[in-house]
């Protein structure tokens, strides 16, 4: 795998719940008409997990409101991006600042934040031992392979006396970064959407919430976890993500607005995660803020 770079800058570094300030006057749906995406249909917003069903309330919230929707399931994280930057969809909501920065980074692209939807505690799960205290020295622990989520994971492994990160720990940790000789375990990556799975074969696995819920896993059951309180958390926060030409669109910002205030939903959502998402409002400068921060020091390091 190619070194991430490690990078000691301090980043932006508060969470708020100030709401959305844009309210839009005269978007879509107050003369009646229903709104529609760039290329003339529904409006396309690209997701991991379509099957949700806080999915279909966020519809029909949308459809109140005069706007239709349609939700495009993904099944793997790196599928959304490229579709988004495609024109394949009009908007996507299934990533945080951390990935979102490393993808525009690697690709070239722009794309936007354009609202803050929640953040999500990552957790360590194990079918073979009911605390991190029993890991046996030599044993494997899985983490997924996307460079933010990976980071994320191996900050855990440290702080739970797993491993030791040669860089300290950081949102650019990678692999390479692993002290193997100073380190409790063994770690392998592998693609989020497969670490549910492996535990039957490793000692114990870090797993996205999503494919947690999915594997029958309650966070509960988690052995480890981060801190999504944390003030450093703000390049995890999820977002809805736009082209950089459709980031002032009313109507996407309306469906922002949508999602960050229907009751219904924000229960769905809290419902699916186990009862773990803490559901934000972090003001979308503060989102493009972080992005460019985190940006900037990939791009430095390079």
């Amino acid at each position: 795998m190619k070194k991430t770079p490690r990078i000691k800058k301090s980043l932006l570094a508060v969470l708020t719940a100030v709401p959305l300030v844009a309210l839009l006057a005269g978007c879509a749906g107050a003369s009646g008409e229903t709104a529609t995406g760039t290329d003339g249909d529904a409006i396309k917003i690209g997701v991991v997990g379509a099957s949700d069903p806080y999915w279909d309330v966020y519809t029909e919230a949308a459809a109140a409101e005069g706007i239709e929707i349609e939700m495009v399931d993904f099944a793997q994280y790196p599928q959304v991006n490229p579709a988004l930057a495609a024109g394949e969809v009009d908007l996507n909501q299934f990533q945080h600042i951390v990935y979102l920065a490393e993808y525009n980074e690697a690709s070239g692209e722009d794309l936007a934040p354009i609202g803050a939807t929640a953040i999500y505690p990552l957790g360590l799960y194990s079918s073979q031992y009911s605390s991190v205290d029993d890991i046996e020295k030599g044993d494997t622990v899985a983490v997924p392979d996307d460079d933010s989520n990976q980071a994320r994971a191996l900050v855990i492994l440290q702080s739970n006396g797993l491993i030791e990160l040669t860089d300290g720990g950081s949102i650019f940790s990678s692999l390479d970064d692993v002290d193997e000789k100073a380190s409790k375990v063994k770690v392998t990556a592998l693609d989020a959407s497969l670490t549910a799975s492996s535990l039957p074969d490793v000692a114990a696995a870090i797993i996205n919430n999503d494919f947690a819920d999915k594997a029958g896993l309650k966070f509960s059951d988690a052995i480890a976890t981060d801190d999504a309180s944390d003030p450093q958390a703000l390049p995890y926060v999820n977002v809805f993500a736009s082209r950089a030409e459709d980031k002032d669109n009313e109507t996407f910002q309306k469906l922002v607005e949508i999602y960050q205030t229907t009751t219904a939903v924000q229960d769905g959502v809290f419902a699916v995660s186990g009862d773990t998402a803490e559901m934000v409002t972090t003001p979308v400068a503060d989102l493009v803020e972080s992005l460019a921060t985190v940006q900037a020091d990939i791009k430095a390091a390079r």
